[in-house]
């Protein structure tokens, strides 16, 4: 069957200007796409044009498309009708709100992708867990026999792909609040994992940031479906807007109707009235940590209404989660080494340490978000037998473990690093038979690395040379 929305969309913007902002991985498809419609197109990146692929750099020109690149390239947004936007280049950025009073439409490819998409769209959202959660989503509905499409946050670039999507498959997306921010439209089954402090040295307030996250239920009907974490103030507050079915998931509290992880059992169970169902052991399942629980609950209500209970719990007992995200490395003389490069956030680290028993050596520190990380002092003074620190960030996490023990006589361990190969050979040294090395910065990458998969990798890559 035809995408009418998609070929009103192409129809519209042949020979139309497009301005394209930031060659990120969403937006790089969109000018083969473009060119084959004919679009006039100015390709806009702050990054000298030295610093950008020269393979993309050069396609552009081939394609007769103009290139403004530098910190000014915005200065010259004048004059177009359609604006596709990267993420990290938010709607409130003065000279797309120009545009816009101009009568540009200003979306992105994500958003382009939902209004054009043929098919039943999952999205999940959160502060933490969006990417296990919506990996693990996809997985359970793959099992059950579904063609998938995985993208957003996660996976390719699906609109350019969109032509080939068929009515009954299913689109999952992971989104971030840039992408969420000022979007209007909303997918048909939403999920917020949890809502905490991030971001905040790009978003101008936190309150800006829980509005961008509201958008990803906020223009569902009666027919929408949102899947919400109980356990967080602000997600439970958000049912109370929802106009599609509200489904809960908990850790903490033993809900009549929703998903539960029941602690005092080490299960899983689906609950219906207040009667409680049993669905998995945790003893069962690959992945560690109530955090995990959690995301498995919000994977299995969202997918509820479209898989059996039997293939959810195959799907996931075979889970083996994704790779960052308290991924095991190697086992050394006794000891066990773990990736969680995936923690940008104090609650993500905290949520790692909260994953293990055993006695823990932590390596932490990076980028700074300007996010408060006293939250995360005691945590580590219960669960850290060391500390290593390195990165911008550092400073403000030692900060935080000595005002947690000022006015006692705490003397606390704490190591300074100032690379991940340092540090890995200094909790070598550190460990002892029967503890965890836990690499969970609680900071972004962004002062050393590319991104957190980069600085993931590497610190493996320290710990397998290790002899």
């Amino acid at each position: 069957m035809e995408n009418v929305k998609l070929q009103a969309f192409e129809n519209n913007i042949r020979g139309k200007r497009v301005a394209i902002i930031g060659l990120g991985v969403s937006n790089i498809p969109l000018i083969d796409y473009f060119y084959d419609l004919k679009a006039k197109v100015t390709v806009f990146d702050e990054r000298d044009e030295e610093k950008l692929e020269p393979e993309i750099v050069q396609k552009i020109k081939n394609y007769g498309f103009d290139l403004v690149t530098g910190k000014n390239a915005l200065h010259f947004l004048r004059g177009y009708n359609i604006i596709f936007r990267s993420p990290s280049c938010l709607p409130t950025t003065l000279q797309l709100k120009s545009e816009q009073k101009r009568g540009a439409i200003v979306t992105s490819e994500i958003e382009m992708l939902m209004n054009t998409c043929p098919c039943k769209i999952i999205g999940v959202t959160g502060s933490d867990g969006k990417t296990t959660t919506t990996t693990l989503i996809y997985e359970i509905l793959k099992a059950g026999g579904y063609n998938c499409h995985l993208g957003g946050n996660i996976g390719v670039p699906l609109f350019t792909k969109v032509k080939d999507f068929k009515e009954d498959d299913i689109v999952v997306l992971e989104l971030s609040s840039f992408q969420l921010m000022e979007m209007e439209i909303s997918p048909d089954i939403a999920v917020v994992t949890n809502v905490s402090p991030n971001h905040l040295d790009k978003h101008s307030s936190y309150e800006e940031y829980i509005e961008a996250k509201k958008a990803i239920f906020a223009y569902q009907d009666n027919d929408g479906r949102v899947v919400l974490n109980y356990d967080n103030d602000i997600t439970r507050e958000f049912a109370k807007e929802a106009e599609g079915k509200v489904v809960f998931f908990s850790s903490k509290t033993k809900l009549d109707d929703g998903f539960i992880y029941d602690s005092d059992y080490g299960k899983i169970k689906e609950c219906h009235d207040g009667i409680r169902k049993h669905l998995l052991e945790v003893k069962d399942i690959h992945l560690r940590g109530i955090h995990n629980y959690e995301n498995i609950c919000a994977a299995l209500a969202a997918t509820a209404e479209l898989v059996d209970t039997e293939t959810q719990i195959e799907a996931v007992k075979n889970f083996k989660g994704v790779e960052h995200r308290l991924e095991f490395v190697r086992e050394l003389d006794g000891v066990k080494w773990y990736n969680d490069s995936i923690g940008t956030s104090p609650s993500r680290t905290i949520a790692g340490l909260n994953s293990f028993d055993e006695k823990i050596v932590l390596i932490a520190g990076g980028y700074d978000k300007n996010l408060d990380y006293q939250p995360l002092a005691k945590p580590i003074l219960d669960k850290v037998t060391k500390l290593i620190v390195m990165g911008k960030t550092g400073p403000k996490i030692v900060n935080a473990i000595m005002k947690e023990i000022a006015g006692t006589d705490i003397v606390y361990p704490i190591y300074k690093c100032r690379s991940v190969e340092e540090a890995v050979n200094r909790a070598k040294a550190l460990a002892k038979p029967g503890e965890i090395v836990l690499f969970s910065p609680a900071s972004a990458s962004f002062d050393m690395f590319k991104n957190f998969e980069e600085r993931g990798k590497i610190f493996k890559e320290c710990v397998n040379a290790l002899k």
